[in-house]
């Protein structure tokens, strides 16, 4: 996506994703996305929604949280599979999966705004 600056993007959804978890599931915040972040990184981009979407009801609004968050982020990183997504599982199922350069972006963009989350979320401990 030209002309638009990435790693600012990826601080902007980083603060955005610590706080909307913060709100929804308070000092816990911090851990769900550092496990977050490590399901990424070891397992992907599917492997990371599925993680969201498995999580019980204790970390559950937290994780609707950052699948928002994440979501919206993919889509104004210009993330194609993202642009007309409703369920981000079948968006990567179905069109990211298929595209490995765009696949290798989002999963580097998503950690680095997890990153920035982790540390956002420990102000906000």
């Amino acid at each position: 996506m030209s002309g638009v600056n990435l790693d600012q993007l990826c601080a902007k959804y980083g603060w955005q994703i610590a706080d909307e978890v913060h709100k929804a599931i308070g000092k816990n915040a911090e851990n769900h996305i550092t496990k977050s972040l490590g399901v990424l990184q070891e397992d992907g981009v599917y492997a990371f929604f599925l993680y969201q979407v498995s999580r019980g009801s204790r970390e559950k609004p937290g994780a609707d949280k950052l699948t928002e968050q994440a979501t919206s982020f993919l889509k104004e990183a210009g993330i194609q599979a993202f642009q007309n997504a409703g369920d981000p599982l079948a968006a990567v199922r179905d069109h990211l999966a298929g595209d490995l350069d765009q696949l290798l972006l989002a999963k580097r963009l998503l950690e680095q705004a997890l990153i920035y989350a982790r540390y956002h979320a420990k102000t906000l401990g």
